[in-house]
């Protein structure tokens, strides 16, 4: 298996690979254990074919190899499409200091922050270290668990961002808590996320499709998981109770497939059918075969159903995708 690449800076907190040409590493069976640890952080774990991250306190459902780096690169694309060029909606000063993107994958998100907002200093966090290493001078990126407990200085940051978090946080009132102790009087925490339950309001997308049934399966398994997939819905209650003020709920509709007449929404739905066509073995295939205990025979043959639905956008149907921000009270001190 072809190693994942190593970020800009390979820090860990905790896991810095060291020197071994000083003496000191020469003999020692604990240098030897850090380097493995931080080798085994960079290959990851393999199965079912995929790779999947060893870092973080629980285990993600999600692969992070290149065929998963891709759609996501894929997913920035879409997104921003359907927030009409807008990388967030959070309305944060025109010239923020710092800024942190959770879960940041890739790091596309990060990186068209940092072009866009040169006077931020923009940290992208994440369990695998796949970002690239030729990035703005004002981004960088951490091997870090967003569940985990932050090591970043209180009052800190002008905006916390976190999207997508498929299949990935099992206690949401700590990473809401922790965004509002990080954040800046003033600042912003926005969080987005597409919650996976189809609708279609002309009746075209018959309860017994295969898509349904995919939808249903993967509902099934992440609440089994601890990390329920309508987490979504409950964003601005939660951010509301910690204490968050002026929270926005902005709720979009985004096609399944390319068939709105509309040509921007037609376009969003070319992407995520492309999502689903390359990217629903990925959703499933980890907590079928693990959380449900079914086999990849059974998944397989359930994908190949899915795919000849897509072949044609006879289904009018959408996922809602949700983004969620609120302010922290106070005044911003960014210029």
């Amino acid at each position: 298996m072809a190693e994942l690449p190593i970020t800009a800076d390979p820090a860990v907190e905790g896991f810095m690979e060291p020197d071994l040409s000083d003496e000191g590493y020469a003999e020692s069976s604990a240098s030897t254990y850090v380097t493995s640890i931080a080798s085994d952080i960079r290959r990851g774990v393999e199965e079912n074919g995929r790779t999947y991250p060893v870092y973080g306190k629980n285990e993600y459902g999600m692969p992070v190899d290149d065929k998963e780096q891709d759609r996501l690169d894929l997913q920035h694309c879409k997104y921003t499409l359907l927030l009409e060029n807008k990388l967030f909606l959070s309305p944060i000063p025109e010239k923020p200091q710092k800024i942190l993107d959770l879960g940041t994958g890739t790091g596309i998100w990060a990186i068209d922050v940092a072009d866009t907002y040169p006077s931020a200093q923009v940290i992208g966090t994440d369990l695998a270290p796949v970002q690239p290493t030729w990035v703005p001078t004002n981004c960088q990126f951490e091997i870090d668990d967003a569940e985990d407990d932050w090591v970043y200085a209180k009052d800190n940051f002008d905006l916390i961002h976190g999207r997508d978090f498929t299949f990935a946080i099992r206690n949401w009132t700590k990473l809401i808590h922790q965004s509002y102790e990080h954040l800046k009087p003033g600042g912003y925490l926005e969080l987005s996320c597409v919650y996976p339950v189809p609708k279609c309001d002309d009746g075209t997308l018959p309860p017994d499709s295969a898509y349904v049934e995919v939808s249903r399966t993967y509902n099934e398994m992440a609440k089994l998981a601890g990390c329920p997939a309508d987490s979504p819905l409950h964003y601005k209650e939660w951010m509301e109770k910690e204490g968050f003020e002026d929270v926005k709920e902005v709720i979009y509709r985004m096609p399944t497939s390319p068939w709105p007449k509309d040509k921007r929404l037609k376009k969003i739905g070319g992407f995520e059918k492309l999502n689903l066509l390359e990217g629903a073995q990925g959703f499933l295939v980890r907590g079928f075969t693990g959380v449900l205990g079914r086999t990849r025979e059974e998944l397989e043959l359930l994908l190949a159903r899915l795919r000849e639905e897509l072949r044609t956008p006879k289904f009018h149907s959408y996922v809602p995708f949700y983004v969620v921000y609120g302010r922290k009270p106070g005044a911003s001190s960014a210029a």
